[in-house]
């Protein structure tokens, strides 16, 4: 397993590392927000160079301006050590909660389920796993330092936000366009230079991740 190799995708512009970083740029698209792939690396001291995944750009919600996101099949210490390391740099001094000025979302495969609240579902199990020092995926403990789940998604402004793991501010969702956008990330093809598009399948479909 050690030496496979993901594949590198073109899409819009970018060549991604692998399909999954592609499937997130399709979603994030889907949602409307603008972002950069890998736009700038940083010396996080002691020998660690880090390059975050994506820059989000005007993200409404607690969080609101601009966003980092690692996307992360495979964890392993070296990764949660830099990503660990990169949030606290810009966490400020002051109350829990205040968004830190490295804020970034930690993100792994595309959510699976058979509608908007099974893909809730899925991200709420993910924010609260325990992985012991290694950061959550879908959690805002790196974005602000609140140990809380954090849902990507379309509000009902029709812009992107992260939104709060409870019930009032998942009510500001606009579930339709958040299930559509999670299931043309995940439904995606980009075999032979295709555009990536969502196959018609039964309502209920995963396709692949």
């Amino acid at each position: 397993m050690k030496n496979l190799k993901a594949i590198q995708t073109a899409y819009n512009g970018y060549l991604f590392r692998s399909r999954l970083e592609a499937r997130w740029a399709v979603f994030f698209d889907a949602c409307g927000v603008e972002y950069e792939y890998e736009p700038e690396g940083y010396n996080l001291g002691n020998g660690l160079i880090y390059l975050p995944d994506f820059l989000l750009h005007d993200v409404d919600g607690r969080c609101s301006g601009d966003l980092y996101v690692e996307v992360k099949g495979q964890m392993n210490d070296s990764d949660a050590e830099k990503i660990n390391c990169f949030s606290r740099l810009g966490m400020g001094k002051s109350n829990l909660g205040e968004k830190s000025e490295t804020a970034i979302l930690v993100v792994g495969n595309i959510p699976t389920g058979d509608n908007i609240a099974d893909i809730i579902q899925y991200i709420g199990e993910k924010a609260y796993s325990d992985h012991g020092d290694w950061p959550n995926e879908f959690n805002f403990e790196t974005v602000d330092g609140d140990y809380f789940g954090a849902h990507p998604g379309v509000n009902l402004n029709g812009r992107f936000e992260l939104f709060g793991d409870d019930c009032s501010y998942l009510a500001d969702m606009n579930r339709v366009r958040t299930e559509r956008a999670y299931r043309l990330a995940r439904c995606a093809r980009f075999e032979h230079g295709e555009m990536p598009q969502s196959i018609n399948r039964r309502r209920g479909s995963s396709c692949v991740t």
